[in-house]
């Protein structure tokens, strides 16, 4: 059965593109932790980060870190945490957290619930540091 990542990849589900390559996709999370919250995803489906072949993962690890820089460039903050759960969702997955301090990191708080339209402006505050 196919994960909520592999039907956003599929197009199945709508997201807020943040990047794109042949191999890997970045999209606002829906329920932030902060604003600029960004997910980065192999585009194949593989449930755990460290089942990725080396050269997989540290190829996203790459991708992740040209997207960190557009989030930090659109949400000043003095690091871009990198976070690696998944728990919630079987997709390996990284989270891609702008940080003030640890806090913004807490995974158990409350999650933000942004518009659409929220989410829209975020995504193109980022995409226009890529």
């Amino acid at each position: 059965m196919a994960t909520i990542f592999s039907k956003i990849v599929a197009g199945e589900i709508p997201c807020h593109k943040i990047a794109e390559d042949e191999r890997f996709l970045a999209f606002l999370d829906v329920f932030p932790l902060v604003t600029g919250h960004t997910l980065v995803i192999p585009k194949s489906e593989t449930d755990y980060i460290f089942d990725l072949d080396d050269d997989t993962l540290g190829d996203m690890v790459v991708f992740a870190k040209k997207v960190a820089k557009a989030v930090r460039a659109a949400y000043p903050c003095p690091k871009v945490g990198v976070s690696v759960i998944g728990l919630e969702v079987p997709h390996a997955h990284i989270h891609l957290i702008p940080m003030h301090s640890v806090s913004d990191m807490n995974f158990a708080r409350p999650k933000m619930k942004p518009t659409t339209e929220e989410l829209a402006e975020t995504a193109v505050r980022i995409k226009s540091f890529l």
